[in-house]
């Protein structure tokens, strides 16, 4: 699993939202493709998949080109209170070194789509951001000043207004070079790496609002809550290996979920909307996924394959595969593994 491809607070969703409500943008237009409404945003028991903030984030970039420093304007706004639970941890911990320690250990309850690195070099401490190479390069370049620009603030919550960079340095060439500036450093381009850096012994005092025993609580409660969702059930996961298994011969229909979990079909939908799924699709996902496996063990016959898929004749396999893949069963079959992507 990719380090950013877990369940979130809708938090962040939210705040893209509001930023995109102050350039005039409609929530719906913000929201296109990702299967989210604004209403259950709302839900405290809501969670986001990746995938879902993924295609907001997407839609942000295409309407509000060409917005310079737009990951960096958005990252600047996420206060600790968008970090719930986290966010109070943070702030209650004994130093700024704490509370890195303490976001590092949770960071699955943020929303980053990037890996951090934290190095001491000398006096001054450095943060270097990398990217998520499977992204797009737009989005990975919006991720990484967005986490750049929310760690910014955070750390500025933290610890004080005292709290100030030396070098805010973005290896990427968009935006405009020296124009922006972030706690007191110029924001430069085309550097070596995505790192903040600033004085190591920041990160040593004792911060104004430590509280041990309100730490306590809240990384305890972290932990529940991290445990929680990762735990939830994931009804898309669910469905993909459930079907994998039963032949589409005679395939499971929605109320048959339903019923084996327990839980009335209109709710079975209603979680899976809120995963950013539907049983169609996943169905339909699976289905392509077995014939290119069926066809790539060349073992069964066309006429096999398109009735353990659940076709009534070879003809109605052949144009499914083709719209699936581009190609028919019996071209593809005929390809080296390694070409056919098997």
């Amino acid at each position: 699993m990719s380090t950013w491809n877990f369940a979130r607070s809708p938090a962040s969703v939210l705040l893209m939202v509001e930023f995109g409500r102050d350039r005039g943008i409609a929530p719906a237009s913000l929201l296109k493709g990702s299967k989210l409404a604004l209403a259950q945003l709302t839900n405290p028991d809501c969670t986001v998949q990746a995938a879902q903030e993924l295609a907001v984030a997407a839609n942000l970039l295409r309407l509000t080109r060409p917005e310079s420093d737009l990951g960096l304007k958005v990252g600047l706004s996420y206060h600790l209170s968008a970090y719930g639970l986290l966010g109070y941890g943070l702030l209650s911990s004994a130093t700024g070194m704490a509370a890195i320690a303490l976001a590092r250990r949770y960071l699955a309850l943020t929303f980053t789509y990037v890996r951090m690195r934290f190095q001491r070099v000398g006096q001054h401490q450095a943060v270097v951001f990398e990217s998520a190479p499977e992204l797009p390069e737009a989005l990975q370049c919006f991720f990484v000043e967005r986490a750049m620009g929310a760690t910014c603030r955070v750390l500025r919550d933290v610890i004080g207004s005292g709290f100030e960079l030396i070098a805010f340095d973005l290896a990427s060439g968009n935006g405009r070079d020296g124009k922006s500036h972030v706690l007191g450093a110029k924001v430069r381009r085309n550097q070596r790496a995505n790192m903040l850096t600033f004085e190591h012994a920041l990160l040593e005092h004792p911060l104004p609002q430590a509280n041990a025993a309100t730490a306590a609580i809240c990384e305890r409660m972290c932990a529940e809550l991290l445990s929680r969702r990762r735990t939830r059930l994931d009804l898309a996961s669910f469905l993909k290996e459930h079907l994998a298994a039963n032949s589409f011969e005679n395939p499971p229909q929605l109320k048959d979920i339903a019923a084996l979990l327990n839980i009335s079909e209109r709710t079975l939908k209603r979680r899976l909307s809120e995963e950013g799924a539907s049983f169609r699709d996943i169905s339909n996902a699976v289905r392509k996924t077995k014939a290119r496996e069926l066809v790539a063990e060349r073992r069964l016959s066309m006429n096999a394959i398109a009735r353990e898929l659940g076709f009534n004749d070879v003809s109605s396999f052949s144009q499914a595969y083709k719209r699936w893949t581009g190609v028919a069963p019996s071209i593809d079959q005929r390809r080296p593994q390694a070409r056919r992507g098997v």
